[in-house]
């Protein structure tokens, strides 16, 4: 299989991780990536200036996901993915699976609604525009798990196992649109399921749980099928050159096996932050009952010391 129109990169020699996190500097993700970074550095720095408090691990989280996607696209690992099937199955796993995670967890939506300022009476600005979309008829189907796990289902099978993948590879701007068609199908995935940022579906934490763990196990048999393949699966992938020293078989067994271990990895860090919240809420509640019934004893016991006032005044009038 001819590799030139990967612009050369059958050249490159065996992959190495020193190697494959060589900073390369694509530029479509990295504008990106420094765009998602300054705006968000601009709402926290927007909240303190007023003396809002903004929660630093937020911030940590968001942070640390935009640089897993500049880590995934902006070094040496998106070359060698456009000629290594393992190589391309850690940057499909981390945009798709960590990335969007990382990026929940810091709230960006929940900044964007505090940062930013609300419009003039009778004129729409961009708070309001957010809200306007955080409520349409689009978002409330595009998070609807009915629509979501098939989606992050397809993302696999309907594409890996298609010729529409090769058709995308053979070219970068192809590459870029399915990376971030990657990342899209994960934030769309995880937003309803971590319940950071707000949107029109917010189930119950148990049902959280039961989404996840419903898309997890189709992961784990898409590298089971990649790994019991016999022959290539892809085309793209179907003849690597001779220095990379690779197999193509060899080397989709171990994009099979990236794939099944990798979705394991997402699923406990995303139940830990789920339990947390579950236990944080929790105690909100049990904080919010304790203060009712507190309330509810002082009325009572106003009410009680009314009631002696008033059998202390009629005693009074009785004898007088």
């Amino acid at each position: 299989m001819d590799h030139s129109g990967h612009g050369g990169m059958t050249d490159l020699a065996p992959f190495t991780l020193g190697r494959g996190l060589a900073f390369t500097g694509e530029p479509f993700f990295l504008t990106g990536c420094l765009l998602a970074l300054a705006l968000y550095g601009w709402g926290v720095l927007r909240l303190r200036r007023r003396g809002d408090a903004w929660r630093t691990g937020r911030t940590v989280a968001f942070t640390a996901g935009v640089l897993t996607i500049a880590l995934t696209m902006c070094t040496a690992l998106n070359e060698y993915g456009m000629v290594l099937f393992s190589v391309h199955m850690v940057q499909h796993m981390v945009i798709s699976m960590l990335s969007p995670i990382l990026l929940l967890l810091g709230a960006p939506v929940t900044l964007a609604l505090r940062a930013l300022p609300a419009a003039a009476r009778g004129r729409t600005g961009p708070r309001e525009l957010l809200v306007r979309v955080l409520h349409s008829h689009y978002v409330r189907v595009i998070s609807h798990p009915v629509f979501t796990i098939p989606l992050f289902i397809a993302s696999l099978y309907g594409l890996y196992f298609t010729p529409l993948f090769d058709h995308l590879m053979a070219s970068r701007p192809g590459h870029i649109a399915m990376m971030l068609h990657f990342l899209a199908v994960g934030l769309v995935f995880f937003w309803p399921i971590m319940g950071v940022d707000p949107g029109p579906h917010r189930p119950g934490y148990l049902m959280r749980m039961l989404e996840l763990f419903a898309g997890m196990p189709f992961h784990a048999f898409f590298g089971i099928a990649l790994m019991m393949g016999s022959e290539p699966m892809v085309k793209t992938y179907a003849d690597p050159a001779p220095s990379l020293g690779v197999t193509a078989l060899g080397d989709q067994h171990a994009a099979g096996g990236i794939a099944w271990a990798f979705s394991e990895i997402p699923s406990v860090l995303v139940l830990l932050a789920l339990v947390y919240q579950w236990y944080v809420s929790d105690q909100r509640q049990a904080r919010r009952q304790d203060r009712a019934a507190a309330r509810d004893g002082d009325a009572e016991l106003a009410a009680y010391n009314a009631y002696l006032s008033s059998l202390q005044s009629r005693g009074a009038a009785s004898r007088s």
